[in-house]
């Protein structure tokens, strides 16, 4: 690894605020941390005479690189939750991080005190029970944080007389993530050893268990479960009955209930009976009743048992029958959804908004000099004619000479079409989002979810596959989408799940050409769905990103994307006062934001194998509170406009371009899950109600 600054050198970096910091700095020399393979550790003096501790990882290990990531998101979570309050000592406390930097690298305090492991048999009682209710508090307050330390042992844990402080959370996981196989006996649990199941506050406790027998016993247990001499230690009777031995975490006791054995206070006991709304209070909840009530989704359809008992209920006999209410006004009806089939041979053609049907006297195939040249399917054996059809056109009838265009023969003879739209404007990430999701595709992502997906025509696939997707994942930057004088889609799939094969196509036009209202995007009126792409450079008002909008020579809006804007002014209002076309936010650049606590709890985890309406209500939940609480209302216009929108947090490249080039690689995350959420929406996703997806 490369020594990125020499003697003398400023050091910038963001606090655990997010606030831009820049120090003069002396740099120590290079050690190799044990148990953190693919980083380096050394000290840094900033300013005259503040010396911190700096991890780092070298450019080009996406697995170092993720590792740290995690790391610097459980710290800073940590800090903000509790670096003000007096019992926030028992962790190693962050300073700050660039995880951009050439070489990412991440700032702690350096902790005083002697590691446990040179002090086992050597403490009396009363610091053996300190050090007990301490390490017991710092597993309550992991928990309360949603994070799993995993790597509590006699070398990770210090104690100056005073206070215990558990090492860097290198090795933390969200609570309910797959386990990851780390650690040894006795320290890791038989569970996190093996790698199975998922995540435990408990395995933490476990891992308190078997260190405070080694500070009673002056030496480790085998880790198989209770130690064979448990009794003999009084001291530890608590742990004993409280079943905090016990081989699985099922078989331990919250970390909350120890502390009441222990007959230690709870700091957080006092906030946990009210945990106030669920949307954190930014009007999420109340958004989604609003909208039920509007489209009448929050009274049972007539016909169904609470309407029929309502309506069959009986008087009292002798008393005059009471006068009904009025009926309520009746709800808007819903129109036709995006899921249904259509016995109509004709298909809309999503350039020009016209019916096209399919005629096979008008075929044709494109050279490749992109002229048109008749397809004669007269006297093909079976085979061959379907292999032709896969790849021929039907022009359009409809084109002039200024507007020609065709349309994939698939496109007209399977299912009723989809037609998905990305919004926003230039810069906000759309090129490289799509080529991230089809990417994903390619890769075969959408299978576990039922869905099987094809090209909707081979020769325009392989050519988007090769000058987006394979260019972005080799780490090269995608030049920004030219204006068009007429929309053309960029790619299409044939996508299979419930229902019929439907043809899937995805608009990508130039932002400047969306905010314009022009001709160009006439087809809009037309589109079936929405992936409203939200540049956070642009949205919200986090010190963290003013560097980088420096960098790129951007400013904050507060009157929301005019892409946006001028998208939905142009959509029809068919469902009530709303949109009925589904949508999705998706909040892209999310890598920027990657230790903010509410991005790194869905951005920090891969999509489950399963489409849950829940999960995406929750994620939706937490992405409408960030924004709120960081923009203008205007930015979630398009949740407030559509009937049904979800919202997510994606990355599409994982990381900020230098000279045309991803230094650190491209890791998409999560960037299927808008697709995945229109999908439900439109009833694509097999097993999935998609009248409940969105609202």
């Amino acid at each position: 690894m490369t020594h990125p600054h020499p003697p003398g050198d400023d050091l910038a970096f963001l606090t655990h605020e997010g606030e831009p910091v820049r120090f003069a700095a002396r740099f120590g020399a290079d050690r190799e941390p044990p148990g953190c393979p693919g980083r380096l550790a050394r000290t840094v003096t900033l300013g005259a005479d503040w010396t911190v501790l700096q991890y780092r990882v070298a450019p080009g290990d996406p697995h170092a690189h993720a590792a740290l990531e995690r790391e610097t998101a459980a710290a800073v979570t940590l800090e903000r939750r509790y670096g003000h309050e007096r019992f926030g000592e028992v962790f190693t406390r962050v300073v700050g991080y660039d995880l951009d930097a050439p070489e990412p690298f991440v700032l702690y305090r350096i902790a005083d005190g002697e590691p446990l492991a040179s002090l086992g048999g050597a403490l009396g009682v009363g610091e053996q029970q300190r050090i007990t209710a301490q390490l017991a508090l710092s597993v309550r307050l992991l928990e309360d944080a949603g994070l799993v330390h995993r790597a509590i042992g006699p070398d990770t844990v210090r104690w100056d007389g005073r206070h215990v402080r558990l090492a860097e959370p290198y090795a933390a996981l969200r609570a309910g993530e797959p386990r990851e196989a780390y650690g040894s006996a006795p320290w890791a649990c038989p569970e996190q050893r093996r790698g199975t199941g998922a995540a435990d506050p408990r395995d933490d406790l476990w891992s308190v268990a078997q260190l405070v027998y080694f500070l009673a016993a002056g030496r480790p247990d085998r880790g198989a479960g209770p130690p064979a001499d448990l009794a003999d230690f009084r001291a530890l009777a608590a742990l004993d009955r409280g079943g905090v031995f016990a081989p699985l975490a099922a078989g331990r006791p919250a970390p909350a209930e120890l502390m009441r054995l222990l007959n230690v206070p709870d700091p957080l006991a006092l906030s946990a009976g009210d945990p106030g709304p669920p949307d954190g209070g930014t009007g999420y909840d109340a958004r989604i009743a609003r909208k039920r009530a509007d489209l009448g989704l929050d009274r049972p359809p007539p016909g169904e048992p609470g309407e029929r008992a309502r309506q069959g209920r009986r008087w009292w006999p002798g008393r005059a029958p009471a006068r009904r209410p009025a009926p309520a006004p009746a709800a808007p009806a819903a129109p036709s959804p995006p899921a249904a089939d259509t016995a109509s041979a004709e298909r809309l053609c999503p350039h020009c908004l016209l019916p096209v049907a399919y005629d096979e006297s008008r075929l044709v195939t494109i050279d490749p000099k992109g002229d048109r040249v008749p397809l004669d399917l007269g006297g093909l054996p079976p085979a061959h004619r379907e292999d032709a059809l896969r790849k021929a056109y039907q022009p359009c009838p409809y084109a002039d000479g200024g507007t020609l265009h065709e349309l994939p023969v698939p496109y007209l003879t399977n299912g009723r079409p989809l037609t998905v739209a990305l919004v926003g404007s230039s810069g906000a990430g759309k090129t490289h989002l799509l080529a991230a999701m089809l990417g994903e595709v390619e890769q075969g992502a959408l299978a576990s979810y039922g869905l099987t997906c094809l090209p909707l025509n081979p020769d325009t696939h392989r050519t988007f596959l090769r000058e987006r997707v394979q260019s972005l994942l080799q780490g090269r930057e995608l030049g920004r989408t030219g204006q068009q004088a007429f929309a053309r889609f960029a790619d299409g799939l044939l996508v299979t799940g419930h229902g019929p094969a439907r043809p899937v196509v995805f608009f990508d036009l130039a932002g400047e050409d969306l905010a314009q209202d022009g001709e160009v995007a006439r087809f809009l009126t037309g589109v079936d769905a929405f992936i409203f792409v939200l540049d956070p450079l642009r949205a919200l008002r986090l010190p963290s990103l003013d560097p980088v909008r420096e960098l790129n020579g951007l400013r904050r809006r507060d009157l929301g994307d005019e892409a946006f804007t001028t998208v939905l002014n142009r959509i029809p209002r068919t469902w009530g006062p709303y949109v009925a076309a589904p949508a999705a936010i998706a909040v892209n650049k999310s890598d920027l934001l990657r230790v903010e606590p509410a991005v790194d709890r869905w951005l920090g985890r891969a999509l489950p194998p399963a489409y849950r309406v829940e999960e995406a209500r929750a994620e939706s939940r937490d992405v409408h509170g960030f924004v709120t609480r960081h923009a203008t209302s205007a930015w979630l216009r398009p949740f407030d406009d559509c009937a049904r929108c979800t919202l997510h947090f994606v990355a599409a490249t994982g990381g900020q371009a230098r000279d045309d080039r991803f230094p650190h690689g491209v890791r998409p995350r999560r960037v299927l899950a808008p697709l995945l959420s229109i999908f439900a929406m439109c009833g694509l996703l097999p097993g999935v109600d998609h009248r409940e997806a969105g609202i």
